[in-house]
């Protein structure tokens, strides 16, 4: 090479390594050399003012990257490179549960369960490979140490596993169970009150109450019908404060509050498109002060009852833009020991997550821990 050529290239490596020194300093100057920052996200209260806040929006789960921290490195790179952050998501989801921080989903596409902690950073699904394999995951509930107990409608099982999601082992029933989607665990862990959703050629709309340490079915509550007592498709239970079950009756547009034993304490609800009334309830869930949270898959909101079935508030609407509190297929809820609500909805791919006025931003179980104020500080 002449000289010539060598000035040549001497000019085009000394403006190249400018020209990449320049877009690292814009990087620094746009983003900073520290660790990555937040995004600020909107307060949505509900209901809307002038009313007082009762519950505020905190976050929209789709992917992994909604959960596990980004690194400096890999920022700079993905930033350079002109690339959107992306991550695992959901594909199809059904219900959500949640102990002391760490909430799992259900994925009956995926065949597996989403374990979620953010102040662990953890966005990973379970089984892997193993002796368990799913059908068809929908209904979840944790006992009181965190264990996960899991309804397959198509094995007509339970599958039960540890906090960190390894499997422990498996209740089947097929003689008990007919289109079971809903469960609920008692907190010692003990009893299973598993319902069966049945369909229109079944009589078995009930709710089957299973001793968990031998496996075997030990009394039946409800059965189809439209009485006091009876179910028409029933979709899912819960166990409230005081011990009673409240059961989604689908098909008979109400929920029923039965004692352990399956006596009829009452029911509240009715067919109908106004506020307090069902169009097609689905989940429930009870708060720390037993409010009864029902989701309502045809409204696309959840509405919040007190104990004695009137209507407190309720959150969200139908809609075909997936924006905050709007929901085109919602399933499961939850809420947890401070009071979060975690939602579901299958079309958006999404779980979406209030926090309770009461409870500050950094507070609580499910807390984002940059928001903590000495985070927040520096």
């Amino acid at each position: 090479m002449d000289d010539f050529g060598r000035e040549t290239n001497m000019i085009t490596n000394t403006l190249n390594t400018i020209s990449r020194l320049t877009t690292c300093m814009t990087l620094v100057l746009l983003f900073g050399c520290s660790a990555p920052q937040k995004v600020e996200k909107p307060i949505i209260p509900f209901p809307k003012p002038p009313d007082e806040a009762r519950f505020y929006f905190q976050d929209l789960i789709y992917t992994s990257a909604d959960i596990i921290p980004e690194d400096e490195d890999a920022r700079m790179s993905r930033v350079l490179a002109g690339a959107a952050r992306t991550g695992e998501g959901f594909m199809k989801p059904y219900d959500v549960s949640a102990h002391k921080g760490r909430i799992f989903v259900s994925d009956t596409n995926k065949r597996q369960i989403y374990l979620i902690d953010r102040r662990e950073g953890k966005f990973t699904t379970f089984p892997e490979e193993g002796p368990f394999a799913f059908k068809k995951p929908m209904g979840l509930d944790n006992d009181g140490q965190g264990n996960l107990y899991v309804i397959d409608t198509v094995k007509e099982s339970i599958a039960i596993f540890d906090r960190d999601g390894v499997f422990l082992r498996e209740i089947a029933k097929p003689d008990s169970f007919h289109r079971a989607t809903g469960i609920a665990v008692n907190s010692e862990g003990t009893r299973a009150y598993v319902v069966n959703t049945g369909g229109v050629d079944s009589e078995e709309h009930n709710i089957k109450v299973i001793d968990l340490n031998s496996g075997e079915l030990l009394y039946t509550i409800g059965k189809r019908g439209t009485a006091e007592g009876q179910f028409n498709l029933p979709k899912d239970v819960a166990i409230g404060q005081n011990g009673r079950l409240y059961v989604v009756d689908s098909g008979n547009f109400r929920v029923s509050i039965l004692e352990p034993d399956g006596t009829h304490v009452k029911s509240f609800g009715e067919l109908g498109v106004e506020f307090g009334r069902f169009a097609r309830p689905k989940g429930i869930a009870l708060d720390p002060d037993n409010n009864i949270y029902v989701m309502d898959s045809n409204f696309g909101n959840f509405q919040i009852f007190n104990q004695e079935g009137q209507l407190l508030m309720f959150i969200g609407e139908r809609g075909g833009v997936n924006v905050s509190a709007s929901y085109m297929l919602p399933a499961g809820i939850e809420v947890d020991e401070d009071g979060r609500v975690y939602v579901v909805d299958q079309f958006f791919r999404k779980v979406e997550v209030y926090r309770p006025a009461s409870v500050a931003e950094y507070e609580g179980y499910f807390a984002d821990p940059s928001l903590a104020p000495e985070k927040k500080a520096n």
